[in-house]
């Protein structure tokens, strides 16, 4: 499927959740969409599931509107980090509920899920813990095979060995039914390494979209004598730079190869890194 962002804005009052953005997204593909709080990306998120409207501009799901469209919103399933599901429901209700909506629902993935994870169907939502209703909702996520499927903060409460268990079926799910995934998290470090594709956000605007080996590739760290790096780093883009003890370490948008070939230190950039540091400056470029 294809998805375009044509100058988007979203206003709440007198702030704007979005300002003017504006890109395309095609599957399949896992994407990383990162920001700090407050950047839009929940706000983004909604409008493009259908839940909300935007106040400018509009979102295309291969060329229709997804709000108040069900032949489009049936093929995309947002899963939020709570309050996904009615508290009075029973989780085999709660299946039932979503089998009916989504026509490419995988029922025997669902209570194999069911199972891996240890709940119990005749449970009710408000019985479950905060780990536990964010395993259903992973659950449900997975098992409706939605062509886009969004997970946003999904784990809240699963503890290390659960967030892996679900990263390992999502690659599984991901190769055996290809979809789009917009995966929002700030767990960076643990799933970066999924994301095919990453869009930083940062106060209602779009500060990166990037492949993901693209922005491994062309970022790295450089470390040397202050007067080194400053010589190297002068004609080239500077995302921070440090210093102590007449030594110097720069992030910058270069390959390791021209670095090291200069006789300086290079390492790669952590995804994460590159997000904090991306959304402290005034001002992000978008691809």
């Amino acid at each position: 499927m294809k998805i375009e962002v044509k100058n988007v804005s979203k206003t709440y009052g007198k702030k704007n959740a979005l300002d003017h953005i504006s890109f395309t997204l095609e599957g399949p593909k896992i994407y990383g969409l990162l920001g700090r709080n407050g950047a839009g990306k929940t706000t983004f998120m909604e409008i493009l599931s259908g839940h909300v409207l935007a106040t400018k501009g509009d979102i295309l799901i291969d060329g229709e509107k997804p709000f108040d469209n069900q032949k489009i919103t049936e093929s995309i399933c947002l899963i939020k980090e709570g309050d996904n599901f009615k508290k009075d429901l029973k989780v085999k209700h709660v299946l039932r509920i979503y089998e009916y909506f989504y026509p490419k629902w995988d029922n025997e993935l669902a209570h194999q899920l069911i199972q891996e994870f240890n709940l119990k169907l005749n449970a009710k939502v408000k019985a479950l813990s905060k780990g536990m209703e964010s395993a259903l909702g992973i659950i449900v996520g997975l098992a409706s095979r939605a062509p886009i499927t969004i997970f946003d903060e999904p784990y809240i409460g699963l503890d290390a060995a659960s967030r892996k268990k679900f990263y390992e079926i999502l690659l599984e799910e991901y190769e055996k039914e290809k979809r789009i995934v917009i995966f929002s998290t700030h767990l960076i470090d643990e799933v970066s390494l999924l994301f095919e594709e990453v869009l930083i956000m940062q106060d209602g605007n779009l500060a990166l979209h990037e492949e993901a080996d693209m922005l491994r590739n062309r970022t790295c760290s450089v470390t040397g004598k202050i007067e080194e790096v400053e010589k190297f780093i002068s004609e080239r883009e500077v995302i921070v730079k440090k210093q102590l003890a007449g030594m110097m370490t720069a992030y910058i948008f270069e390959n390791e190869d021209k670095v090291n070939k200069a006789g300086l230190k290079a390492e790669s950039i952590p995804i994460q890194e590159l997000m904090i540091y991306l959304t402290e400056r005034k001002k992000g470029a978008s691809r």
